[in-house]
């Protein structure tokens, strides 16, 4: 059964942007190797932290040795 376009739509009560998410607040999924991830997973769990919490520490003291990579900042 195809079901077809209304000739009309009553659009008087749509809330402008009901959806909309700045570019900049968009939480973008990462994925672990399952391997990477059983490791730090059993590390955050050893230490009662979240896996988060653990793979951030982590990724902020990589950014503090590499940040001669990025100039200007």
């Amino acid at each position: 059964m195809v079901k077809m376009m209304k000739s009309e739509y009553d659009f008087s009560h749509a809330v402008k942007a009901k959806f909309y998410t700045p570019v900049d607040q968009i939480e973008i999924p990462i994925y672990l190797d399952k391997a990477v991830n059983d490791f730090y997973k059993k590390a955050a769990l050893s230490r009662k932290i979240d896996l988060s919490q653990m793979v951030n520490s982590i990724l902020k003291k990589e950014m503090e040795i590499h940040k001669d990579l990025t100039p200007g900042e």
